[in-house]
């Protein structure tokens, strides 16, 4: 099948009324466009897929006689405009006419529409009379560029003239009006993307770099210049031959994706999910052997985007200077190479970056000149240049380059403006070749939003942040850091955290080769390489302890704190993992994770401060926490006596894991009840008594899968549990705690959300013996992501058992983890509940029927239960 054939067969219909043989040419059309990817050019098949289309729509346009109306045009535009089709774009029509329609006029043209949709067209149109067209662009910037490529495709051509003089008449857009818009809307876009391309599953049109990035230069040049073709950007000087062909180039590849994508999806779909990426990949020839062949596209999409990032940035500029007539209004020079021109770093010369030395000198002088805004357009340009000339050597191999990186690393405003220059523009990756391979590296899971390169460049910029004045969210990292004699070496084991990925082996342990490496060519001594070499192989440790073990067990802080050995070790450590977290994913960082590492940070403390007496500090929180309670309840009438009997049925772990406030609204709850009978139960909410979340307590007699029917219903309502205290009384009542959040990680603040959640828990609770149906389906995501069920087991110093458990993140499945502890008639004593992207990292605190903690036996038999259960 052919093209032409296909153009044949639409001359072969002669009646609109044969409404099959349109959807066998339609359909005939994809398979056309499916066998011929691979084999022909990408740019050739959008231009044949444009121009299958306009034959189409002509043939039907003059079977329905409307080619014969006077003063009526049918009109493409947008991407249509331009003559571009990807496999399933909408396909953008504007029907225009001289006068309003008669009804004479409607019919045909309502048969028109009607019949592009039947025949399986993805059609876009609006009927519109010239005047309207006009004066809805005239307040639309979005209208008013999709006739910028507006292209006559069949009817009358005064009409189409007569709108194409009033969109260039001066009551319509200026174009510095509507570079203006253009601009801000890119600046929006680029927003929603958090500003960078890196995400791991990118929008191939609209994040920035890619396809609406150069089509944005189309616009404004196009508006500006009344041209077509975007080579008479040439003439113009904005462009030279080489850069024209850079971006030409870089769109015909992004098109190969998007085309790619279509096919695979079925339909218009440009968000390059990790559903389609395996498919993606294989029909783009990268292989078919998974996350291989996905990194590999992957890689070559991230360089190509960055490419065009820089482009796009250089034109932009240029226009914004010529377009809205801006003369310079300060210039100063800074030394005899360079010069900022209203904030602009512009060089004075063409030979300013002659060595790989002269690069970071230029970074040191941005550093050393806070007035840098930017880099001006002809800066860029020469940068650019120079990456590529000294892009067969690493620059860390030159002694002069050694000196200059490490006087980066200690300068206080380096990892300002001059790091973003540096990840940027290739120039990290052109000084050290393990950052050369993390590049555009994916991370195959919903924990991280970013590749790895990007990850490590946001987790530095927080390092930086926390030193900066106006630092108001996280305070004790802000003291740490200023506090630090050398913030450099906190700063090189950031850089080098994540570096080891996508090796084999363990990553943290690998880039603590390579840093050692690093600090022995740059000459740092032996105490502080030692510090460096232990952040980064350790850079994980306080996330995993804080998160996925018990912190109020004595036992584990004692191990943790002994593995920290010193309160540098501890300060530069909690530092890293916070930045890390928080630059991992923005969903992520929320206040239940703040608590858990600040309760980690000062338990660790107290610990070394006590000599790893890590029991006194425990018991000393306990005395703090009760006192501080008592003194909240007294205040709030409460009688001391009372509560002191209360109390005496909790034991001194429920003391040590609450707050005072949490254990001041227990009390004030349960005793307000007035708990007397075998069936007496409270259920109670409330968004203020946790830092970390919402709370929902129950209190109450034991009942058979009580945490199992809990759990089953927060979930089945779309709450997020991250953590679960459950603890027997003295007298046999059960008190259990859950911190709650909604799915993305906010805090449930509406009290009729909680009076909600707190309802329909009471309601299943009362229903004994009668099971919990949760009918949560699992995400798109999800379902493409497998996570084998792993169990581990923990020793503790007293008569439970540590059950550690990492899993598929389903609907359900704490109620199920739940239900195997019933089966085996284990007793659940606590949950620490960490959803990290598709993965639950959960610990379970338990013991066998006889109080006692399981035996190898049983933790085979637990683990093969969960296994099968979960898997």
């Amino acid at each position: 099948m052919s093209l032409q054939s296909l153009l044949n067969q639409i001359k072969r219909i002669t009646s609109t009324n044969n409404i099959g043989a349109y959807k066998t040419i339609v359909a005939n059309s994809y398979e056309w466009l499916d066998s011929e990817f691979g084999t022909e050019e990408v740019t050739e098949l959008v231009l044949s897929r444009a121009t299958f289309v306009d034959a189409l729509l002509r043939h039907i346009w003059q079977l329905l006689s409307l080619h014969q109306e006077p003063n009526l045009a049918l009109v493409a535009v947008g991407g249509y405009g331009r003559g571009q089709l990807q496999p399933h774009s909408d396909i953008d029509l504007l029907l225009l006419s001289k006068k309003p329609l008669t009804k004479k006029q409607q019919e045909p043209i309502s048969q028109f529409i009607t019949l592009l949709w039947d025949i399986g067209l993805d059609v876009g149109q609006s009927v519109r009379t010239v005047k309207e067209t006009f004066q809805l662009a005239k307040q639309d910037v979005t209208i008013a560029t999709n006739l910028v490529e507006a292209r006559l495709l069949d009817g009358c051509q005064a009409t189409f003239d007569e709108l194409q003089d009033k969109l260039s008449s001066r009551g319509y857009w200026s174009s510095k009006d509507f570079f203006l818009a253009k601009y801000q809307e890119q600046i929006q876009r680029h927003r929603k993307f958090k500003d960078t391309s890196y995400n791991l599953e990118p929008n191939v049109k609209e994040s920035p770099g890619c396809l609406r990035d150069i089509q944005s230069i189309g616009w404004v040049a196009k508006k500006h210049f009344n041209t077509a073709d975007g080579i008479d950007l040439l003439e113009h000087g904005y462009f030279n031959q080489q850069e024209f062909n850079e971006l030409i180039e870089c769109r015909e590849k992004l098109w190969g994706i998007r085309f790619a994508l279509h096919l695979v999806a079925g339909r218009s779909e440009n968000r390059l999910l990790f559903d389609y990426q395996p498919d993606v990949a294989a029909r783009l020839g990268y292989g078919d052997d998974g996350k291989a062949s996905v990194e590999k596209m992957m890689k070559f999409f991230f360089r190509t985007v960055r490419r065009i990032s820089e482009l796009n940035k250089m034109l932009l500029q240029r226009f914004s200077q010529d377009i809205l007539s801006l003369k310079v209004k300060q210039q100063l020079q800074i030394n005899q190479d360079f010069e900022l021109l209203d904030g602009f770093l512009a060089p004075t010369n063409d030979h300013v970056f002659n060595s790989p030395e002269a690069i970071l000198r230029f970074l040191l002088l941005i550093a050393d000149t806070p007035e840098v805004i930017d880099l001006h357009s002809s800066c860029l340009r020469q940068l650019r240049v120079a990456r590529r000339a000294f892009r067969k050597q690493y620059y860390v191999e030159r002694e002069e380059c050694r000196t200059l990186f490490i006087q980066l690393t200690q300068h206080s405003n380096f990892f300002a403006l001059s790091w973003d220059i540096m990840h940027k523009h290739g120039i990290l990756q052109a000084y050290i070749p393990q950052w050369d391979h993390i590049v555009g590296m994916m991370q195959f899971d919903l924990f991280h939003a970013y590749t790895v390169d990007e990850h490590t460049h946001r987790l530095v910029k927080n390092l930086h942040q926390y030193s900066q004045p106006d630092n108001k969210k996280f305070p004790r990292s802000g003291n740490i850091v200023k506090n630090l004699d050398k913030p450099e070496l906190l700063f090189i084991a950031a850089i080098y955290h994540d570096i080891g990925k996508g090796r084999k082996g363990d990553h943290s342990k690998l880039g603590a080769v390579d840093v050692e490496e690093f600090c022995h060519r740059h000459g740092i001594n032996a105490i502080d390489t030692e510090l460096i070499r232990w952040l980064v192989e350790s850079h994980l440790l306080m996330s995993v302890v804080a998160q996925r073990r018990d912190i109020y067990d004595p036992m584990v802080i004692n191990e943790f704190a002994q593995a920290v050995r010193t309160h540098n070790n501890l300060n530069h450590l909690y530092v890293l993992t916070l930045a890390d977290i928080r630059a991992t994913n923005d969903n992520l960082w929320n206040d239940w994770k703040a608590t858990l590492l600040r309760e980690l940070y000062l338990l660790t403390q107290k610990a070394l401060d006590n000599g790893l007496e890590c029991k006194v500090a425990l018991q000393d929180r306990v005395s703090e926490h009760q006192d501080k309670a008592m003194a909240f309840l007294v205040e709030n009438g409460m009688n001391q006596t009372q509560v002191s009997q209360f109390w005496k049925r909790l034991t001194d772990d429920y003391f040590a894991r609450f707050k005072p406030k949490q254990i001041a609204w227990h009390a004030n709850l349960i005793l307000a009840a007035h708990p007397m009978t075998d069936d007496f139960l409270l259920v109670g909410t409330s968004a203020d008594t946790s830092r970390a979340g919402a709370e929902l307590i129950v209190y109450g007699k034991d009942q058979n899968m009580m945490f199992a029917q809990i759990a089953s219903v927060l979930d089945s309502r779309n709450c997020s549990i991250h953590d679960a205290q459950i603890m027997r009384t003295h007298d046999d009542y059960m008190f259990e705690s859950f911190i709650i959040l909604e799915p993305n990680g906010d805090r449930i603040t509406s009290e009729s959300r909680l009076n909600s959640l707190r309802e329909a828990v009471e309601t299943q609770l009362n229903k004994p013996g009668e099971k919990h149906v949760n009918r949560r389906k699992m995400s798109r995501q999800m379902k493409q992501l497998d996570v084998k069920t792993k169990v581990r087991f923990y020793p503790t110093q007293t008569n439970v058992t540590l059950v550690e458990l990492e899993a598929l993140d389903a609907p359900g499945l704490l109620a199920n983890i739940s239900e195997q502890f019933i089966a085996l008639n284990f007793k659940l004593h606590q949950a620490k509940i960490s959803t990290i992207g598709e993965r639950a990292e959960d610990l379970f605190i338990i013991n066998n029927k006889f109080d006692q903690p399981l035996t190898q036996a049983e933790q085979v038999q637990l683990k093969k239960l969960l296994s099968e259960a979960l898997d």
